[in-house]
């Protein structure tokens, strides 16, 4: 029996005729993005770094070489605002992680490049980070980690936009 548990059950005492069912998967699924918010802040605290940082820096390490998105293609990628790329980005500059660059492409627009000393912070803490996931699914053999991702990605789809 676990939280969730102890949570339908009082339900179920004090409101018998409430449908809680949906309670079983999502109310798992929040205490369980909790824990892994919390893992992942410890995580990329050890290489000085908040959440938002990776965000921004794991974005720009994914492109490939040169390693470099518009404001835009990072607003997209890391769910934020253009108000709050403007000032995540910066922060990372000033940190020595990023640079602005003029877009090649079009005068008026700026590219965001990461800096080796970005790839180097954001290499080291994914690391750390994929060590506390593989602790984390440890309880689920390699079928059941691919059954849970397929259900998960089904129930993500209607969230996600191209």
């Amino acid at each position: 029996m676990d939280e969730v548990d102890r949570i339908l059950k009082a339900w179920a005492h004090e409101a018998p005729g409430l449908d809680v069912t949906p309670m079983q998967v999502l109310s798992r699924v929040s205490r369980l993005a909790r824990h892994l918010d919390l893992a992942r802040r410890d995580a990329f605290a050890v290489h000085g770094l908040d959440v938002w940082e990776f965000d921004v820096l794991a974005a720009l390490r994914r492109e490939g070489s040169p390693y470099a998105l518009s404001p835009g293609q990072l607003i997209a990628q890391t769910l934020s605002t253009s108000g709050t790329m403007t000032n995540r980005i910066d922060r990372l500059a000033g940190r020595g992680l990023v640079e602005r660059l003029p877009d090649p492409r079009d005068r008026r627009g700026v590219r965001v490049r990461l800096l080796p000393s970005g790839e180097h912070v954001v290499d080291a803490a994914l690391s750390d980070l994929l060590e506390r996931e593989r602790t984390i699914l440890a309880a689920l053999s390699p079928a059941e980690c691919e059954q849970v991702s397929a259900l998960l990605r089904r129930l993500l789809q209607p969230f996600e936009t191209e």
